[in-house]
């Protein structure tokens, strides 16, 4: 490990959550967080060293295409899921990108297993995937509002221990993903309860931020420690050695946003893609092209047809 991975990977340690431990949210992981950088200035400076690495990694990963990458954001309204896809992201390729985003199910996906819609949406060999929330909905959002399983038009007999298989069932579904070579990054930004006020009327009082704004927002605050109950229950029991969870503080942005890059950053170095090898042949044969187009510059040199034109 050189010096620069044996950083990064000190820096996202305190935010693991190590597999097989038991989670109290609010206890374990402090959204105010910052460690050793103590300014915005200095962390804009390390976010931008962070981009340009995850540009360099991305583009290789894209040449040797054998791994992919699935990043998954969760997080409560106004956790800054769409800023740090914008910032972290922001030097990649979009070619080898793709992000989705999971609202509320159609009826076509209804229709299918809870982890269809999201088994449509899995990146290929050489991208990066992200999911702007994710298949973890279903043990969040469904548990704090269990009126919901009535529109999955499950069976009777299916509901007993539904949260406890749907565990094991995710577990065992990004484990045939990462056996297969796809790397699951699982990022929680970690916002507090105060955080979220604020940023709910920064969204009321900027105009160009009102449409970010929903009153169903304000609805859900009501379950602010349901939701924290039921993130700690996931991340308790989905931290897996494949698939760690990672808890990012999110009460700074920019702090946010240099935790997350760093843990993509960490994977791809995990990873270590390379770009393909030319084989001996290949190399010669390529020089054999190189002296054909060196000796076509040669020929136009030669023949130029502005000059003609001049002499005539």
């Amino acid at each position: 490990m050189t010096s620069r991975e044996r950083r990064i990977a000190d820096f996202i340690e305190p935010f693991r959550v190590e597999p097989g431990s038991k989670v109290n949210l609010a206890k374990d992981f402090d959204p105010g967080f910052r460690g050793t950088i103590r300014s915005k200035k200095r962390g804009r400076k390390l976010l931008n060293q962070g981009v340009e690495l995850l540009a360099e990694y991305q583009s290789r990963l894209y040449a040797e295409h054998t791994h992919g990458v699935l990043v998954i954001l969760q997080a409560l309204d106004a956790g800054g899921k769409d800023g740090t896809i914008r910032h972290v992201m922001t030097g990649v390729n979009p070619q080898g990108v793709s992000v989705s985003g999971f609202k509320v199910p159609s009826n076509e996906e209804l229709d299918h297993d809870y982890l269809w819609r999201y088994g449509l949406r899995l990146p290929a060999r050489g991208e990066i995937g992200i999911f702007n929330r994710s298949h973890y909905e279903e043990v969040l959002v469904v548990r704090v509002h269990p009126e919901l399983l009535e529109r999955q038009k499950l069976p009777d007999d299916s509901r007993k221990g539904l949260w406890r298989r749907r565990f094991r069932e995710i577990n065992q579904w990004e484990r045939t993903l990462s056996d297969n070579g796809f790397k699951i990054v699982k990022l929680f930004l970690n916002l507090s309860n105060e955080e979220q006020r604020i940023r709910f009327l920064r969204r009321i009082d900027l105009r160009d931020h009102n449409w970010k704004f929903s009153a169903a927002d304000i609805r859900e605050r009501e379950y602010w420690d349901d939701y924290q109950r039921a993130f700690s229950k996931m991340l308790s029991r989905t931290s897996t050695e494949w698939a760690p969870w990672y808890v990012i503080p999110a009460d700074r942005k920019w702090y946010a946003r240099i935790a997350a890059g760093a843990v993509i950053a960490n994977t791809l170095m995990e990873i270590d893609p390379r770009y393909p090898k030319v084989g001996k042949d290949a190399r010669a044969a390529l020089q054999k092209i190189k002296l054909e187009l060196e000796a076509q510059a040669a020929e136009g040199a030669a023949a130029d047809p502005f000059e003609e034109e001049q002499e005539a």
